[in-house]
């Protein structure tokens, strides 16, 4: 379960204030993974961060009777001095899991070879996404929150990084963020659609599918 109570947040943008979450009062269950739709703009990834505790509400609080993940694939809070492995162990740390384990996994899925061991600044985007992806299925959360994640590296990583994933939320929930409706059909039993700071959800995912392509025809 996952509660918005009264969250608010907005931006200054060019002098202007821009409500992106409006006073959303909401619960989203647990037990299925969720298409999170909307517009480009709509405020998708900053819900997704609210949710994941990186960014504070205006007002508000959410509240859930689980643990969740960081954004899958989310590499902005490495620290560019600390190794893939440093910043790696450091993860188990703050989530309780065995650093040794962790690290294992991470080295062999993330298959950036000696880099690893090496400064998290000297590496491609691709090295970093690699890295937050394997850290991210290394730890069993109760939900991830996943933002177009599964699209990193070639073709081969991106097919064990979706199987990976597949498997992990057999036994969780997920709220996904794609623009990719197959993606979202693949991985999705249900969905939301936020549209101007509000949430709408649908039991059916093709329901909030067509809700959304008719909102993009519609604006």
């Amino acid at each position: 379960m996952i509660r918005f109570d009264n969250v608010s947040k907005s931006f200054w943008v060019r002098g202007e204030r821009k409500v992106v979450i409006d006073h959303l009062n909401t619960t989203l269950p647990t037990g299925a993974s969720l298409a999170l739709l909307g517009r480009n703009g709509a405020g998708k990834s900053t819900l997704m961060a609210i949710i994941a505790g990186t960014i504070r509400p205006d007002t508000g609080r959410v509240v859930s009777d689980g643990a969740i993940s960081w954004p899958v694939g989310f590499s902005g809070s490495f620290h560019g001095q600390l190794t893939g492995a440093e910043n790696v162990r450091f993860i188990a740390r703050i989530y309780g899991v065995d650093s040794d384990e962790l690290v294992d996994f991470v080295e062999e899925f993330a298959e950036i070879g000696k880099h690893f061991h090496m400064p998290v600044r000297s590496y491609s985007s691709g090295m970093r996404s690699r890295l937050a992806f394997g850290a991210s299925m290394g730890i069993r959360f109760d939900t991830y929150l996943v933002d177009e994640a599964t699209a990193v590296g070639d073709a081969m990583f991106r097919a064990k990084s979706r199987v990976y994933f597949a498997d992990r939320v057999k036994n969780a929930s997920a709220i996904l963020v794609s623009h990719d409706m197959g993606q979202v059909r693949e991985f999705c039993d249900a969905g939301v659609v936020l549209s101007n700071g509000k949430l709408q959800y649908f039991e059916d995912v093709e329901e909030a599918i067509e809700n959304h392509l008719e909102l993009i025809r519609n604006r």
